[in-house]
Formats: C-alpha cells, sequence, structure tokens
C-alpha cells in the first residue's frame, strides 16, 4: 500500500502581527505529517512572482515535498489579526494562486497513488480548484484503507451548501470545530439539536468512518460507528493558535495510518495541537518525544 499523504488547496504567506509566515491548512497538514516520516505533498499554486518563489524556498528547506503549479496570478496572502488571547482572525484575499490549481498529468498520478489527502472548503471558492479537488478525489483508489478527510474551515463566508454536502459525499473523514457545527446545522437544518446527536447525525448521513469534532478548550471528540472518544484539552501558555486544527488532523492521521487504535491517535493529536499552540506560527518543528510516539 503506498504511503503518500497529500494537502490539498491553498499554499499562502500568512501575514503577522509579527511578520509574514508560510501558511495555509493543506501546507501546514503536509508539513507535520511529514515529522512523522510519512511522504507528504502539498498540491496547490502560487504565482509566478516573488512571493511564490518564496514559498517553494521555505517548503525547500523544510524538507517537504510538493506538486505546487506556477500559475499566471498573484501568489495568496493572509492578512492575520489575533485577539487577546491568541485567536486569529483572516482577511484572506481573493483572484490569487490557489484558487486556480490546474489537474494535470502529473497530479492524476498523484492521486492514484494516495493513502490519505486532507482538503477543505476555502480552496473550492473558486471553481478551477474545486474541480481539480473533486477530479483529485475521484481518482483516488477507493479502497477500505484510503482517507479522504474533509476539514471544512469554514471562512468568511466562502462556501455554499452545495459544496459542503458535495465534499461530505466524497469524504470518509469529516473533521469540523464546535463553531462550523453550528453554522453547518443552520444551513442543513438541524436546529435544536445537542452537538453530538448532530455529530451521529452527519456520520450516519454521510457513511463516514470518523467524524472529528474540536471544541476549542472544552475538549475534542471523535466518533466512530457505535463508539466515541473524549479527550480534555491540556492547559497550555499560548502563544496562537495558527495551524493548531492542522496539527491535530496531522497527528491524528499519521497515528491511524500507523495503525494506531482511535483512542490513542485521539490522544497524540490533543498533544501535538497543544504544542504548537505554545508556539508562534504554524509549522513549528515538533518534539522528538511526541515524533516517536509513532
Amino acid at each position: 500500500m503506498n504511503q503518500i499523504v497529500v494537502g490539498m488547496g491553498e499554499a499562502l504567506w500568512d501575514c503577522l502581527p509579527e511578520g509574514k509566515k508560510v501558511g495555509g491548512a493543506p501546507a501546514n497538514f503536509a508539513y507535520h505529517v511529514s515529522q512523522f516520516g510519512f511522504d507528504s505533498r502539498v498540491v496547490s499554486a502560487v504565482g509566478i512572482d516573488a512571493d511564490g518563489d518564496e514559498i517553494l524556498d521555505v517548503f525547500a528547506q523544510k524538507g517537504l515535498r510538493t506538486q505546487i503549479e506556477r500559475v499566471p496570478y498573484p501568489t495568496g496572502t493572509v492578512q492575520v489579526t489575533l485577539d487577546a488571547v491568541g485567536v486569529p482572525c483572516y482577511e484572506i484575499k481573493e483572484g490569487v494562486a490557489w484558487e486556480n490549481i490546474p489537474f494535470t498529468d502529473e497530479l492524476k498520478r498523484l492521486a492514484l497513488n494516495t493513502r490519505a489527502v486532507c482538503f477543505g472548503s476555502l480552496a473550492q471558492r473558486n471553481e478551477a480548484s474545486r474541480i481539480t479537488i473533486n477530479r483529485f478525489l475521484d481518482t483516488m483508489p477507493d479502497g477500505a484503507e484510503q482517507l479522504k478527510i474533509f476539514d471544512i474551515n469554514l471562512r468568511q463566508g466562502f462556501y455554499t451548501k452545495e459544496i459542503l454536502c458535495d465534499s461530505m459525499r466524497r469524504c470518509n473523514v469529516l473533521k469540523i470545530n464546535d463553531e462550523e457545527l453550528v453554522t453547518i446545522s443552520r444551513i442543513f437544518g438541524y436546529p435544536g439539536i445537542d452537538l453530538q446527536d448532530k455529530c451521529w447525525i452527519l456520520l450516519a448521513k454521510y457513511n463516514l468512518k470518523m467524524l472529528i469534532l474540536t471544541c476549542g478548550t472544552n475538549g475534542s471528540y471523535v466518533f466512530t460507528p457505535g463508539v466515541v472518544s473524549f479527550q480534555e484539552t491540556p492547559r497550555v501558555p499560548v502563544a496562537d493558535t495558527v495551524g493548531a486544527g492542522d496539527s491535530f488532523t496531522a497527528a491524528f492521521t499519521s497515528a491511524i495510518l500507523s495503525g494506531k487504535p482511535v483512542q490513542e491517535a485521539h490522544k497524540l493529536a490533543v498533544e501535538v495541537s497543544a504544542y504548537v499552540c505554545t508556539q508562534s506560527g504554524a509549522m513549528p518543528e515538533l518534539p522528538q518525544i511526541l515524533k516517536d510516539r509513532i
């Protein structure tokens, strides 16, 4: 079984108060997966510009493999402001490169050899990347061991009910936070039901292998048919929470692909995410003691 793990979607610059850092949920995910020893790839697009050159240089320095096309659009940027407790607010520029990822023969070959992919809703706000993501998912082998992880990442209203439904039908693992679940429930017409019941409804409706619900400081859940895992959120000194959710997904995916049981994978994901919260930016190097858990 091929072990390639793909983070697919936006690769961009997070413009933070202290300066710019490479970001984008798929890139964050792929980077953290690579720290656990997997052959991970970032699939995206950057502009034919200095910002694009610099993103590719950063990935090369981190030893992160990429399948990133150069396209005639500016490289994406996001203005990130942090509130008093380090929670980010995003202003995401439009008309940028990662919205225009082409589906190439090379990308088709990658899809045929992919064990797990993580994708979100943000990169689907433009038709070009949405079509490419869907073709990639449809091209992947549909075996029992394949993971197609939809990490929703609702941002600035860049989503529709149709896109969300389509992605949930194509995925077999759904990751969502408590705020996003409230939004989804409003869109799908599940008001007045508690969060856990909403998760069971989504798990059954879309025939998911797993549904991951993160609730910030109130802990997180992993629902599988008939079983639920809960982990409390560790109390740590927070630098910022940028990329923490992506590191959670990456650690959880890496552990599941390594054959760890759901509860053990969940525990590692929580600890990795907590560590990333103590660091500035989305891509800190993880301590060896965490990497050695897989």
